[in-house]
C-alpha cells in the first residue's frame, strides 16, 4: 500500500495520479449515500457507496470469482479529474474488473448484488420474503447481459428518481468502453478502499493513498485537455453503439466545440449511419431517445428542447443512408417530440402565470400578525378606530400592543426601526 505526500506523474501516458483535491472530490464521491429508490411500496435504501462497493466484492469473491479491480467510470470520473467546478454528471458508473470463466458467473453476479441491497434495508424490513425477483422488481431500472466470443459482460442499473441512477458494470471483456474522449476516464478504487480498511487516521493534504486515473481513449493529457476546454474528439465513431449520436449532440447543448483537427462533417455522417444501423425502426428510435431524455434532462424541458432542435439539425445535415422517406419518418418523430416538450414548458409557464395571478388576488387578504425588531416579537392588532397609519395589506390599519425597542414610543418613528 502506498500513500502520496505529493502527486506525480505516471509512466504511463494513458495514465495519471491524481492529486489531492482529485482524491477529496472522489472520496466525496464514494462515501455518499445515494437513495436507491423502490417501485410501489418497497422502500427508500440509503446505500453508502463504499459499503456496496466492498459489500459485492466480498461476496463476489467468496462465490470464487476473482475480481481483478473496481473503477469510477463515466461522467463522475470526468467530474473528479476535471478543473470545472461546474461539470456534474448523471448516472455513477462502478466497473468491477471481473473473470466470467463459467456460464453461472453472471447468475453469481446478480445473486451478489440482490444479496448486499438486502443489507441496506431499513430496520423492522423482514428479508425473509426478498426473492431476487422481487428486488429485481423492486429496484432495477434495468438488466444486460453479454457473452459472446468477443465480449463478457453485465450490467445491473439502480433506480434513483432524480436521475443519479447507480450502475454497476462486470467486465470480463468489452469492445469498447468509452464514447468520447471527455468519457474516457477511468479511475481505479483499490488503493482508496484498502486506505479506509487500515488506515486509523483521516486523509489529509498530507497523508492520503496513491489513486491512479486512466483514459482508455488515449493520452491522458490529451484527454484532459479535451474536457477542460471543452472539445469533441472521439476514435472510430461507427465502432460505438449507436454512432454516439446522442451524446455528441448533449455535448453540442452543453457549448462544447469539435476539435479543429477532425472532420466534423464527416464525423456526423459516420454517427448517424451507425445509430440508423443500430436502431432502424422508427419504434426503436422513438424509444431510445424517450429513453434518453429521461435519464439525462431530469425533467428540464428547456435544455431537452434546445437538445432535440440540435439533434433535428444533425440528423437533417448529415443523414445520408437513409430512404428520403424514412429519413422524413425520423425528422417528424424528433419534431414531435420537441413539440411536446415545447408544449409542456407552456402550460408550466400558465401554471406560474395563474399561481402567481391567485397570489396577487389574495393579498389583500395577508395580514402582519408579528414584527421581529432583533430582541423580541411585538405584536399587531389589525383594528378600524386607530390615527392614519395605512397599511399595505389591503388597507387595514395596525394598532401597537407594546412600545417600539428602539424609540419607546408610540410614533410613526417606530414603524421605521422595523
Amino acid at each position: 500500500m502506498q500513500f502520496n505526500e505529493h502527486a506525480s506523474a505516471s509512466a504511463s501516458a494513458s495514465k495519471s495520479v491524481l492529486c489531492y483535491e482529485q482524491v477529496l472530490r472522489l472520496h466525496k464521491v464514494i462515501e455518499s449515500t445515494i437513495p436507491v429508490h423502490g417501485r410501489g411500496n418497497f422502500p427508500t435504501l440509503d446505500v453508502k457507496l463504499s459499503e456496496l462497493i466492498m459489500l459485492v466484492k466480498k461476496k463476489l469473491t467468496a462465490d470464487k470469482i476473482k475480481v481483478r479491480d473496481v473503477r469510477v467510470n463515466g461522467g463522475a470520473a470526468s467530474y473528479i479529474v476535471g478543473t470545472d467546478s461546474s461539470q456534474t454528471y448523471n448516472d455513477l458508473d462502478l466497473i468491477f474488473g471481473v473473470e466470467l470463466t463459467r456460464p453461472s458467473d453472471l447468475q453469481k453476479i446478480k445473486t451478489a448484488v440482490f444479496d448486499s441491497l438486502l443489507d441496506f434495508l431499513p430496520l423492522g424490513v423482514s428479508k425473509d420474503k426478498m426473492s431476487s425477483c422481487s428486488l429485481k422488481e423492486a429496484y432495477v431500472q434495468k438488466m444486460v447481459k453479454v457473452s459472446t466470443n468477443s465480449a463478457k459482460w453485465s450490467l445491473i442499473s439502480l433506480i434513483n428518481n432524480t436521475g443519479k441512477n447507480v450502475e454497476l458494470k462486470f467486465v470480463d471483456t468489452i469492445k469498447r468502453q468509452f464514447e468520447f474522449s471527455v468519457d474516457s476516464f477511468q479511475i481505479e478504487l483499490d488503493s482508496l478502499l484498502k486506505f479506509y480498511e487500515i488506515s486509523p487516521e483521516a486523509m489529509n493534504e498530507h497523508f492520503y493513498p496513491t489513486v491512479t486515473a486512466e483514459s482508455v481513449y488515449g493520452p491522458f493529457d490529451e484527454a484532459l485537455n479535451h474536457l477542460n476546454n471543452k472539445i469533441i474528439a472521439t476514435r472510430n465513431p461507427e465502432e460505438i453503439r449507436g454512432g454516439g449520436l446522442f451524446k455528441y449532440c448533449n455535448l453540442l447543448v452543453k457549448q462544447y466545440v469539435p476539435d479543429p483537427n477532425i472532420d466534423i462533417q464527416s464525423l456526423q455522417r459516420y454517427m448517424c449511419s451507425r445509430f440508423f444501423i443500430d436502431f432502424s425502426s422508427l419504434i426503436q428510435q422513438k424509444q431510445k431517445l424517450m429513453s434518453y431524455l429521461a435519464n439525462h434532462f431530469n425533467g428540464d424541458d428547456t435544455m431537452m428542447y434546445a437538445y432535440l432542435l440540435k439533434l433535428y439539425q444533425v440528423v437533417d445535415e448529415s443523414t445520408v443512408c437513409l430512404m428520403s422517406h424514412e429519413r422524413r419518418q425520423t425528422l417528424g418523430l424528433i419534431q414531435q417530440i420537441a413539440h411536446e416538450v415545447s408544449w409542456a414548458q407552456e402550460q408550466k409557464a400558465r401554471n406560474k402565470q395563474m399561481k402567481m395571478h391567485n397570489f396577487d388576488e389574495d393579498k389583500g387578504s395577508l395580514v402582519v400578525n408579528q414584527i421581529y425588531y432583533g430582541g423580541s416579537f411585538v405584536q399587531y392588532d389589525i383594528c378600524n378606530n386607530v390615527p392614519n397609519y395605512p397599511n399595505a395589506y389591503g388597507g387595514s390599519m395596525l394598532k401597537i400592543l407594546t412600545t417600539c425597542p428602539t424609540c419607546a414610543t408610540y410614533t410613526s418613528s417606530c414603524l421605521q426601526h422595523s
